[in-house]
């Protein structure tokens, strides 16, 4: 526990720390009674941890045993189709049943979409509660479980409901991702070459050359690649809390990726996965316009697939970029664009044209339908 990694979020209206480090679960609970205790009500508020039955069976028994007084349970299948406000009002209404008020804490235990729902029901039950990250994936430690982003999915797009409202807490047990698929490291694992690309070539080239070590699990390895991905999260969040500005360079390979979780329904890929697909595509457009060298570019290319491999999806491209219209980061109908200058260095562009998006989005599609072909 010693050797435990503390990286502080400071933004202009909140100020918490992330914990990196093995075997934390079962300590959990004295850290969110001792995070709690300054309070008026010290010792009485009641903790409500939202998780799924899967996770819970993994790891619940570990988590629970650190608190004075067994947490409610609120529960949630897995899988991006429940992360809808349906599922979000069902919550309020079981934590209203079991008596919960201002000064009850929710603690979400699980992946990013998990964490996403319950930092927006915190966010609006009773207009506002406390709550606490417990991120047991890959992705949600390095990514989502930072920053304060919460929301559900609309028909629509991906995260078009939701709101800021940071945790007072986040708890990455390393200990954890020796439990998840390898198809679920992987995937989350694009996320940490994402940040490396956008703002940290020392992760990018570590994520390069290490990449057995990494890919295999080994602890020491993914404990830094955790590090250092928080770290990019934690400094770009700081600078740029509302993603005004600074802030939409996190989104690298979202605005396909997107796009492709929402035309196949959330069903074919992970998350990751299609980031991983949208990161190939920005990539192309960033060489196409000479913003980055062909070297670099090839290099990038190269990482990414190294943590895939990619999978192929049931798509096309003119589907994809109609769909790109509706992403939520679109400015005055403008889309928001986050494109790789080189390797630790990102920009934003809104002048991503109709027809450079379409080449970007067929050249893509031609080689997931290469894929299925030879599948």
């Amino acid at each position: 526990m010693s050797n435990n990694t503390k990286i502080a979020v400071r933004t202009a209206s909140s100020t918490y720390e992330v914990e990196i480090g093995s075997d934390l679960l079962p300590h959990i609970g004295a850290r969110v009674d001792s995070l709690l205790n300054g309070g008026l009500c010290a010792g009485k508020q009641r903790v409500f941890v939202v998780t799924s039955p899967e996770i819970w069976k993994l790891h619940g028994e570990r988590l629970a045993s650190g608190f004075p007084s067994a947490p409610v349970l609120l529960s949630v299948p897995a899988g991006e189709q429940h992360k809808r406000l349906a599922t979000v009002e069902r919550l309020a209404e079981e934590m209203a049943q079991h008596g919960a008020d201002r000064d009850s804490v929710l603690l979400a235990f699980g992946g990013g979409v998990i964490g996403d729902m319950t930092g927006f029901l915190a966010a609006m039950y009773m207009r506002g509660i406390r709550y606490v990250q417990v991120p047991t994936t890959l992705l949600a430690q390095v990514d989502s479980s930072i920053g304060g982003k919460t929301g559900v999915n609309l028909a629509a797009g991906k995260n078009l409901a939701g709101a800021f409202h940071h945790p007072l807490a986040v708890y990455a047990d390393t200990s954890i991702l020796s439990t998840l698929p390898p198809a679920e490291l992987r995937a989350g694992l694009q996320e940490s070459v994402k940040a490396g690309i956008i703002r940290d070539r020392a992760l990018f080239d570590f994520l390069d050359t290490e990449s057995a070590a990494v890919l295999r699990g080994d602890r020491d390895a993914l404990t830094r690649v955790v590090a250092d991905s928080v770290r990019v999260k934690a400094d770009v969040v700081s600078a740029d809390e509302r993603e005004l500005g600074l802030r939409m360079i996190l989104n690298l390979g979202h605005t396909l990726g997107h796009a492709i979780e929402a035309a196949t329904q959330y069903k074919q890929l992970l998350h990751g996965e299609a980031i991983a697909w949208g990161m190939i595509a920005a990539t192309g457009i960033a060489a196409h316009r000479n913003l980055i060298t062909a070297d670099e570019a090839a290099q990038i290319e190269r990482v990414v697939r190294a943590y895939g491999p990619l999978r192929s999806f049931t798509a096309n491209a003119t589907e994809l970029v109609a769909l790109t219209a509706k992403d939520k980061k679109n400015r005055s109908g403008a889309r928001s664009f986050v494109l790789p200058l080189g390797i630790g260095d990102a920009t934003v562009v809104r002048d991503v044209s109709e027809a450079e998006l379409l080449e970007a989005a067929e050249a893509m599609m031609s080689e997931v339908n290469s894929l299925q072909v030879t599948a």
